[in-house]
């Protein structure tokens, strides 16, 4: 048993690491092409406006003034469609 058994396991060691490596990095590709990745599978024109949707957001602070300058009743019956009052 000398050293260049021992750099011999080293090397069988180090070359079955990179075959795993390559192999979990080929499996990680393969797994990219089943996602459904808008920005890369949508045409340019449905991403753009898939990002300028995801821009726009309902603000609550605006909720209270459209509440106070709103002219329905708060009183008022639930409607429900079909039911005469």
């Amino acid at each position: 048993f000398d050293g260049s058994d021992i750099l011999l396991q080293v090397e069988e060691e180090l070359l079955e690491q990179e075959f795993l490596e390559r192999c979990f990095q080929e499996m990680l590709e393969e797994e990219d092409q089943d996602w459904f990745i808008p920005a890369r599978d949508l045409p340019p024109g449905v991403g753009q406006i898939q990002q300028q949707l995801s821009g726009l957001s309902v603000s609550d602070g605006n909720a209270e003034d459209i509440a106070r300058k709103s002219s329905l009743n708060p009183e008022a019956k639930e409607f429900v469609p079909g039911v005469k009052y």
